[in-house]
């Protein structure tokens, strides 16, 4: 439950003014909080399935379940209770039957609801997650893709080992380039191949062999004799971080021939209803470090491939047929909002809505996902600065939102009120997109401290989304602007290529810029600017600190300050040299410590608390080790807070999202008296 906070004794590094009966949103309060996502909606009877997550505070970890909205009754209802978390419901084509995915004591498998009698068929248990799941045009069986494993035989013998003996673990061998995942850990031998599970067995059919991973989206042919997908079928596929062809299995012979082929990520392969016509994305690779994916459809009677997006300047997402095959509905992101888009097959195109919304547990990021009816009913997560996302339907030009799942509890909190910000860059005058929260019950003739926050990627972006994080700084008095600096995308491939062989540089400027357009607003307090953001946002963080000492103190979450190391222990080593950095380490060494913030540490005065998983294999907790002890030689105030068994996320448990933001607030305010001092 939200902390109730009395003006009189909250003084606390804040000017906010609370009413005694007023709440506010606090670190706590995570555990309050549900998200929608992953809507699939009936064409039949307009019920709507969809995933509704949560926190559990006694087990600490994320649950997630499938439920159902009933249009009829307009009532909600669980779908399955009896696991420990479900997810991707898919309804077959006659929608009678609903597929979804249950795990049990971390074991998975797939489920087949038959939506009139209720009744519940199981597949057998799989050794691994199954994704992507698509149904048969006959709705008989479900395609999906699965990891197996493939043990390799040591080189080595090993002699003498008497039975029952308590020997030590075997070391482990690696030969393989990607050798470990954040995320995932150190990776077990093996590839993730494309599976079919019939509705009424209970063990699948495994589809594809060998050493070639099928992890793409799938999608039938319109007669059921074959699935399309995406893969990297070519040889030293680790070495090509983007290049993805898409194939079609024929399901008689099992064999596979080439689709679309080409230098580039071909994927989100989408067959038409009427089977004449395959939708995907991609573009070709040009080496950029950013490239927007456009919507192709390609008429597989004819060959001939149209651009229906050329004219977007945005990268296409999620993709999804109109019944009748007329048209493509699609999203994209647009200066920090997320848009569904319809476009017929001329490239007639026309916005739907821009308000779907992202799960995320903590900061502003664009995304989400839709599903659309055969009558033109829309059913999406609706994206609202005030509320995480909650379900709603577009029907006739008009959104609905029609769950309320956080009402009970954030009907009582008091929110920060949200606004956006443009501001011109003062390096080159370009514009530069933003936006504000504002402290509860916010009085401008007042002074406020300020938070800077940075977004990861960096080709990413904020946007006007609910964000538990910053909204829980704002209650306690921050002004909290967070920015879409240069690199950012959602604003076309320009702007996202304005940092390609040059990161972190001129984000300093960009972001500099609506820091003084709020001061000149004239109720900032200029002694209490403070700087945070992880993974990319942390290196642009570490990065401005070396350029500017304005910051009373900074909290930078994983990142990556000396790109030499950073790129030689990162899991995605072979993608950075040839789309980031202009090569590898030692042959461009003037160009890595350039752009290093470790190379400017007799600049940087700021004291600095560092956060990361130690399990973080994007951006390696060694990259932090490394700026911790950077700091202390050159006699900065620092502090490092690792995160045990923690990815790159930092959100695999919850305590760990409450905990991240106590320190951050802990640190900001010891030093909240630092510049005035000075």
């Amino acid at each position: 439950m939200a902390t109730i906070w009395v003006a009189a004794t909250c003084a606390l590094n804040t000017d906010v003014v609370q009413a005694a009966n007023e709440q506010y949103l606090q670190p706590e309060d995570y555990f309050e909080l549900k998200y929608v996502d992953q809507v699939d909606v009936s064409n039949v009877s307009n019920d709507i399935y969809f995933v509704k997550h949560q926190f559990d505070r006694v087990n600490d970890q994320k649950t997630s379940h499938v439920w159902v909205y009933h249009q009829a009754t307009e009532k909600f209802q669980p779908i399955d209770i009896q696991s420990d978390a479900s997810f991707t419901p898919l309804l077959s084509p006659n929608q009678n039957i609903l597929a979804f995915v249950s795990v049990v004591d971390g074991q998975a498998r797939i489920n087949f609801k038959d939506t009139q009698t209720g009744h519940i068929h199981h597949s057998s248990w799989y050794p691994s997650m199954p994704s992507n799941l698509t149904w048969s045009p006959d709705n008989q069986t479900v395609a999906f893709t699965m990891f197996v494993e493939q043990p390799k035989t040591l080189p080595i013998p090993l002699e003498g080992k008497p039975d029952n003996a308590n020997w030590a673990p075997a070391p482990k061998l690696i030969e393989s380039t990607r050798y470990r995942l954040n995320g995932a850990g150190y990776l077990t031998p093996g590839a993730i191949q494309i599976f079919l599970q019939s509705t009424t067995a209970s063990a699948p059919q495994q589809l594809t062999k060998g050493e070639h991973s099928h992890s793409g989206k799938i999608s039938f042919a319109q007669d059921g004799g074959g699935i399309y997908f995406s893969a990297k079928r070519y040889a030293s596929p680790e070495f090509s971080h983007f290049n993805t062809d898409i194939h079609y299995l024929d399901l008689k012979t099992h064999a596979i021939t080439s689709v679309v082929e080409r230098d580039g990520p071909d994927d989100m392969p989408t067959v038409s209803p009427d089977g004449r016509y395959l939708a995907y994305t991609g573009y070709d690779d040009n080496g950029m470090i950013y490239q927007n994916k456009a919507l192709y459809v390609k008429d597989l009677k004819t060959g001939k491939v149209s651009v229906l997006t050329a004219g977007l300047d945005r990268s296409v997402a999620r993709l999804q047929w109109r019944h009748d095959s007329a048209g493509i509905y699609f999203s994209y992101d647009d200066q920090g909002k997320t848009q569904l888009g319809y476009s017929d097959l001329a490239g007639d195109f026309k916005v739907l809505t821009d308000r779907l919304g992202n799960m995320t547990s903590g900061r502003p990021y664009a995304g989400g996902e839709f599903d659309v009816a055969s009558n033109g009913m829309v059913a999406f997560p609706i994206a609202n600065t005030q509320r995480p996302p909650e379900l709603a339907v577009l029907s006739e030009g008009k959104i609905s939102t029609l769950s309320n799942f956080n009402g009970k509890f954030l009907d009582t909190v008091t929110l920060g009120q949200v606004e956006a910000l443009w501001s011109k860059s003062k390096y080159d005058d370009r514009p530069i997109h933003g936006w504000v929260i504002y402290p509860p019950n916010f009085d401008k003739s007042k002074k406020y401290p300020l938070v800077l926050e940075i977004h990861g990627g960096p080709m990413a972006n904020y946007g006007p989304h609910f964000t538990a994080e910053l909204q829980m700084l704002a209650a306690r008095g921050y002004v909290v602007l967070y920015m879409n600096p240069r690199g950012s995308d959602s604003y076309g491939n320009e702007f996202a290529q304005l940092i390609h062989n040059n990161f972190p540089n001129h984000e300093h400027e960009d972001l500099i810029s609506g820091i003084d357009a709020l001061i000149k607003r004239g109720f900032i307090d200029e002694t209490r600017q403070y700087i945070m953001g992880g993974s990319g946002g942390g290196m642009i963080g570490t990065w401005m600190l070396g350029k500017t000492q304005q910051f009373a103190a900074a909290a930078i979450m994983k990142p990556a300050v000396n790109l030499y190391s950073f790129v030689l222990t990162s899991d995605f080593y072979p993608m950075f040299p040839k789309y980031w950095f202009n090569g590898k380490p030692w042959e461009n060494t003037e160009h890595y410590l350039k752009h290093s913030p470790i190379t400017y540490m007799n600049n940087i005065k700021t004291p600095s608390l560092l956060i990361t998983g130690e399990a973080d294999y994007r951006t390696p907790i060694s990259e932090t080790e490394q700026f911790y002890q950077a700091l202390k030689l050159q006699n900065v105030d620092t502090a490092m807070v690792r995160m045990p068994h923690m990815s790159h996320a930092l959100t695999a448990r919850p305590s760990y999202l409450q905990q991240k933001l106590e320190y951050i607030l802990w640190w900001f305010d010891k030093y909240k008296d630092r510049l005035e001092e000075k």
